[in-house]
């Protein structure tokens, strides 16, 4: 026997009280946001949690520093920020002011943090590309040797660097004991931690911390690059000193300029290494600009002029920033 259809045979009957049946078109929000533009928007909705807490530790006590530059805010207004009298921009022309004693004294230790950066950074480079290429070949002992390289990176800051302060200490440091008493290279015990000699010892803490994290860069980056490149060149007749010429630096480059970028914004401002190896005030000639611009705020209570002294570092370390990355990006393309 034939059955007759009948219109809307075979469709599921609606829910009762109007509800679209499962499947059905949604009515809510998240229904009417096209698909692409949520797959879009996913990723910024699960890293926004940590982009609101970042602006929370870093952005917010920076609008107030900024703040508190155009205030003279001194210890008369610490209990009370907003009686501190307006100082417009009196605060940077003090720093500016290169005759006076308080711009010399800056830029004394702006100075002083230059010749710091670099030669930190040089000689952490240089160990760390020299630690690299020889732990690429295989011998025996060389996971040892990369574990012993790695220890000052692993090491909390406090106790590398407190450990070094008692190895300068001049009548009972290692370091004296060993170059006067055994190997009788000075007449006299010499101060390390105080006078000309401060600003070595600085140096020498500084780049015993940081190189292993350039040699941990590079050792990476050298694994990347292919062996046939090295086979190639040696069958042209490069010999090792021609082989990371030709091969291994350029093929660095990108770490390179990465880690340098890295390293000199890490030594610029770096305020642990000489606060735990002199104190609240450093010698003279270890005066580097973040322990000069704590003693401006937080020993001469001159927090106006501290955070001045800040935003001007800040300014500086932009600039250089983006003239490094335009710079580098140029020698990218040309390339």
């Amino acid at each position: 026997m034939s059955t007759t259809s009948r219109p809307g045979a075979g469709r599921r009957p609606a829910s009762p009280g109007g509800t679209p049946p499962p499947g059905g078109p949604r009515r809510g929000i998240a229904g009417r946001v096209p698909a692409w533009l949520r797959r879009a928007a996913l990723p910024y909705l699960l890293i926004l949690p940590a982009v609101l807490l970042e602006l929370l530790v870093h952005l917010v006590p920076m609008v107030i520093g900024i703040g508190m530059s155009f205030l003279k805010l001194t210890q008369f207004f610490l209990r009370n920020w907003s009686a501190a009298p307006f100082a417009g921009l009196d605060n940077y022309r003090v720093a500016v002011d290169f005759d006076g004693a308080v711009g010399r004294s800056l830029l004394h230790s702006f100075l002083v943090t230059v010749a710091f950066t670099v030669l930190t950074v040089g000689l952490s480079w240089l160990l760390g590309i020299g630690g690299a290429v020889l732990m690429q070949g295989s011998f025996r002992g060389r996971a040892l040797l990369r574990a012993l390289f790695l220890v000052p990176y692993a090491l909390p800051v406090y106790a590398g660097v407190i450990t070094w302060s008692f190895l300068l200490q001049r009548d009972s440091g290692l370091v004296n004991h060993v170059l006067v008493d055994q190997l009788h290279l000075f007449g006299e015990r010499p101060f390390w931690l105080i006078g000309s000699n401060s600003f070595v010892s600085l140096i020498v803490v500084c780049v015993w911390r940081s190189w292993p994290f350039a040699f941990l860069v590079l050792m990476a980056g050298l694994q990347n690059i292919s062996g046939d490149l090295y086979e190639a060149a040696a069958i042209d007749g490069a010999g090792w000193g021609r082989r990371l010429r030709a091969v291994t630096l350029p093929m660095l480059r990108p770490v390179n300029q990465v880690l340098v970028l890295v390293l000199f914004l890490w030594t610029f401002n770096d305020f642990n290494t000489p606060y735990v190896l002199f104190g609240k005030s450093a010698p003279h000639e270890a005066d580097l600009i973040s322990i000069h611009i704590y003693q401006s705020s937080f020993v001469t209570w001159n927090f106006g002029s501290g955070s001045a002294m800040s935003v001007l570092l800040l300014l500086f370390l932009l600039l250089v920033t983006a003239v490094y990355l335009v710079a580098t990006s140029g020698r990218r393309s040309d390339a």
